[in-house]
This record gives C-alpha cells, structure tokens and sequence, in this order.
C-alpha cells in the first residue's frame, strides 16, 4: 500500500492482482454475491481486449459502453483499456418514460465522441435502435455476451501516462454533454490524491458503493482509484439502493465497510425511509469514511443522518464533505465532520461577502455553509472576480479556479470550449462561486445559476432546500430559476415543486412561498407544483435548471399537469368499472 510509483491503469490492475484474494465483489439485486479478484479481472480484460481487438478496435479508438450491470461494465471497461482502447460510458435507459431524451441524449454522446464501436446487452441494443444514421463514425454495435477472446493472445499497447485512458461525458446540467479528456496521468494524481491525502486509505479499508459507474464518482472513486490503491470494493445496482435505501446499510454492515459515498439526496432518503425494524443486527461502528459530494450539501441532512443511526454506531466525523468535477478528474477537496460557516445572509447576497454571524442571530438571517477542505498537494484552488479575473482575498465570493496536474486535457474536439476553461497560466475556470476562508473553500452556487433581484445575488440551492423543507413536497425535487416576465421589470423566480398530492396543490404551492420567503427574505413570484418525475434532471440527478425553465417557458409543464389530471381520472374510471364488474359477476375466486 505504500509505493508511491504513478501508473497507468493497465500497470495499475497487474499491480493489484498481486494482492492474492483481494478484488471486487458484485451485490446483486437479491444480495447475493459474485466476488471477482483482481487476479481474474486482469485475464478477463486481457482476453476482452483481444476479443475487441478481432473486431477492429485498434490503440487509441473509442469504445461507447451501455452495460447497466457493474458485472458486465468494469471487465469490459479494463478491457477496452487493456487494449489499448478509449472507453466512452454512457447511462443505460431508466424505463420507457423519457425514451425520447435519452435516445437523443445517447445519440449525442455516441456522435460527438466518435465511438468506433458500441457495447451493449440485447435488451438495450433493442431501444437503441438506429443509432449509425447520427453517428457516421460507428462501425458495429457488439453483444457484451457474445465477447470471448484468448488472453494469452494479448499484446501490451505500451500506455504512457500521457495517453488517454477514458472520455468522461460532462452530466450536462446547464449545456449539452461535453467530453472531458482524462488521461491516465490524470487518474494516477487524481486518485493518490483521493486514497492518500484525502481518505488516508489503508490495507484494512473496503469500500462499499451504489453508485452509477458512468458517473465520476462512482467509476473513478470507487473503481480506478481503488485498483491504484489496491483498496477492495463492494459494488451495489443502483436500483437496489434506490427501491430499498437500507440494502446500503446492510451491505456496509455485513462487508464490515469502511469507505462508502452518496450525495446529499441519498443521505436524506435513507434517514427517512429506512424503518426501526431495518436497523436489527447492523452495525456501521467499521464505517470511518461516508463521502457526500456531486451536488449541494446540506449540513442538516448530515447531522439528521448521523442522528437516525448513531445507534446502530455510525459516526458524525465519519462524514467527508467533498468538492469535484468532471473537468478535474474527480476530486478537488475533501473535508471531515460536518464543518460549516454561519455568514450574514443578507451581506452574502447583497455584498457578495461571506461575514461571520453572530452567535445569537436568528436563523432567518444567517446562511449555514458546509466547507469542503484545502487544496491537495501539488493542486492549486483560487478565487477570482467573475468579471476583472483578479484573485479575491478570503471570504469575498467569485469564481473558484483549480490548478494542478488533475486538470483535464481539454474537451474532445471543443478546442474553444477548452480554451475558455483553462487559462494559459494552466488555471481552470470551474463555474462554480464560492470563497475561501483559512485556506478551506465554501461552494456557494453556479455561476450560471444566480438569481439577482434589486441588486442582491440568490442562489437557487437555497430558495430549494426552504422549499424541500415543506411538508408534502418531494425533498430535493425542487428547482428555482429566473424568466423573462414583460411588465414586470426584472426577471420573474418561479419555483418548480414535486409532490405526490393531487389534492391541495394551492395550499402547498402558498406554504412553499411563504417558506421560502421566511428563510431568505425573498418572496418569489410564482410556486408551480408539479407530479413526482416532472423536474428534468441529469443521469446523475443533478437538478436540470435551464431545461426546466425551457420547459416552463414553452408551457410544457402545464401539459404534463393536464395529461397527469387525465390519467387520475382514467384510473378512477377503471377503478369504477372494475367495482361494477365484481358486482355483476362477483368476487374472484382464489
């Protein structure tokens, strides 16, 4: 565990197939287990790289992966790297519901990446259907299943750290999907970072995720990183998670877990969903790492976390508030606990300044920051004025840039995209704002998301999280944003809310302004609340704000309502029938 060498991936895995016994283990939807050593998935990449190989993928091609099972996905994408190959991995469908954006989503990606070749499963090659008509450059589309090579036939593609390992598609919460070139050098710096200065790993760690593997987090945290660090890792669907939150628990609990990751929604639905009855017989007292990052962080969703299963001996300071992107491989920071600032709310959105409050100001008037941690070493984190570029002093908010040998090469072939994110000085723009303070940064918002109103800065994470907070409304299915209103004078705030209510709506849409209004200060024009699954979100489940304020603008979501109002009552119809039919011809017979 302590050699410090920077390798490439394939180096990497023959590396960590020396640790006898040690490797991945695939948690099925029932829980059962396929444990796979490393060992044995350094052959079955081997002999997946020549079987890819028999199908022209030659060093340097890009391979598009659409595998839902973590089984089928992290052989295949060692192996297309084995080989020498680019792998480009996309989410596979979530159901039929939004087939339409998903095609286009994919076909996107598949186009844009100019993937040679295309692996998926039967069902998915199905839907995907005529892909090549968008994608000129794609040649075949190949069966996971009908992959079979020789491993002894494999030849080494001689990686550096400078070649490309993989394209790593941008979520595309506020643009189109870009392809962030990630190299394996990259990875190499981006993960000792991770495993060593951020989670200080050791030969006793195991980690435990849910997480999507066409995602950063999940496919760089939990495996390229681990590979390098040589740091076992259970891997769960994440549907399983999602239909039954505590199946994370009991797999933690079970695997004696040490190091596992969520985002912030994933904490605060597991806090509520999992029963009394769950927690008999689990212990999480093994956990001592529980990261939450890709989205905002709440310090009350931890803090209730740690809460609700402190008795099954889970630990506040187990938590590891993080700071990443895409563009910067994975990580930029990592903290510990649940460390925050309490600044003066209206100073923050007026002034653009992050002042301490008082300790006996209400909490009306103060915003609750969590922080993410320092600079890792030979990395760089500044802010900058979002207009004059010059570098801020502490507690003044802007844009932050990150520096360092994690940052991406560029966007495939986006050179201009490329150029405006980093700078010649190698400093990257990251779009995020935030300010520093003591050398830890505090992430206030998207640039591209701020909300002005008579002159004051309102970022959109906190008119949602007031918003969540209202009972009846989907938590973290809430989304805030401007639009043009004519007459009016400045752009109108409309809040989008989720609910499964179908009654009460105007009630809840006042309770959520008047929320809103009672944490921020801000009233804002007009609450919409819509059916459960309405807001557009990335396949990350990231909060899609442009695109639900096109979708407002264009009078989508009020179609949504009409088509949902019809369908309540089609089942009301059926619901109807049904009964009459039970009184004509009685009850059914068991």
């Amino acid at each position: 565990m302590q050699d410090q060498a920077l390798l490439t991936l394939p180096r990497a895995l023959e590396r960590a197939a020396g640790r006898t016994g040690y490797g991945f283990t695939f948690v099925k939807d029932d829980l059962s287990e396929e444990d796979h050593p490393w060992s044995s998935l350094l052959e079955e990449a081997k002999s997946l790289a020549v079987a890819l190989a028999a199908h022209g993928m030659k060093k340097g091609d890009h391979v598009a992966l659409i595998l839902p099972e973590a089984g089928d996905f992290v052989p295949l994408f060692l192996g297309v790297v084995q080989g020498g190959g680019v792998p480009v991995p996309l989410y596979p469908p979530m159901g039929m519901g939004q087939l339409g954006g998903y095609l286009d989503h994919s076909k996107h990606i598949i186009h844009a990446s100019r993937a040679k070749l295309l692996v998926t499963n039967r069902q998915i090659k199905a839907v995907i259907g005529k892909v090549h008509d968008s994608a000129p450059d794609l040649q075949k589309i190949l069966l996971r299943s009908e992959l079979v090579g020789d491993a002894s036939l494999w030849q080494d593609p001689n990686l550096t750290l400078d070649d490309t390992c993989f394209l790593q598609f941008t979520s595309g919460s506020t643009n189109k999907p870009k392809g962030v070139i990630v190299t394996h050098g990259n990875l190499a710096h981006n993960a000792r970072a991770i495993m060593r200065e951020g989670l200080a790993s050791n030969d006793e760690d195991r980690g435990v995720s849910w997480l999507p593997l066409f995602h950063d987090m999940g496919l760089i945290g939990f495996v390229i990183a681990p590979i390098h660090h040589r740091v076992p890792v259970s891997f769960m669907s994440p549907m399983t998670f999602l239909k039954r939150p505590a199946s994370w628990l009991e797999v933690l609990s079970k695997h004696r877990g040490t190091i596992t990751y969520g985002p912030n929604f994933s904490y605060a639905i597991t806090a509520k969903r999992v029963r009394d009855r769950d927690l008999e017989g689990l212990d999480l007292s093994a956990v001592r790492v529980a990261g939450c990052g890709a989205e905002p962080i709440q310090a009350e969703t931890l803090r209730a976390f740690a809460d609700r299963f402190s008795k099954v001996g889970f630990r506040e300071g187990a938590f590891v508030p993080s700071y990443g992107m895409a563009e910067y491989t994975l990580a930029i920071a990592f903290s510990t606990g649940v460390p925050t600032d309490r600044v003066d709310a209206e100073k923050l959105w007026s002034d653009g300044e992050a002042v301490p409050a008082p300790d006996d100001a209400p909490s009306s008037e103060v915003v609750e920051i969590v922080h993410c941690g320092k600079a890792f070493d030979e990395h760089g984190i500044r802010v900058v004025d979002v207009e004059t570029r010059a570098v801020l002093e502490d507690r003044k908010v802007g844009e932050i840039e990150v520096s360092g040998p994690s940052v991406m090469q560029g966007y495939y072939d986006r050179p201009e995209a490329t150029r405006i994110t980093i700078g010649r000085d190698g400093w990257m723009r990251t779009g995020d704002l935030g300010y520093l303070a003591d050398g830890n940064i505090y992430i206030c918002g998207r640039a591209k998301d701020v909300i002005i109103v008579n002159g004051k800065n309102y970022y959109p994470q906190d008119l949602e999280w007031a918003g969540s907070e209202v009972p009846g409304v989907r938590a973290g299915n809430v989304v805030a944003f401007p639009t043009y209103r004519e007459g009016l004078g400045r752009e109108a705030v409309i809040v989008l809310a989720e609910t499964k209510q179908s009654d009460g709506r105007d009630v809840l849409a006042r309770n959520v302004k008047a929320e809103i209004a009672k944490q921020t200060g801000l009233t804002v024009d007009e609450v919409v609340v819509v059916d459960a699954g309405t807001i557009p979100k990335t396949s990350s489940g990231k909060l899609q704000r442009r695109k639900a304020r096109t979708q407002y603008e264009e009078g989508k979501l009020q179609k949504r309502e009409d088509e949902s109002a019809l369908k309540v009552a089609g089942r009301l119809v059926e619901s109807q029938l049904a009964h009459l039919k039970l009184g004509i011809f009685g009850k059914n017979k068991r």
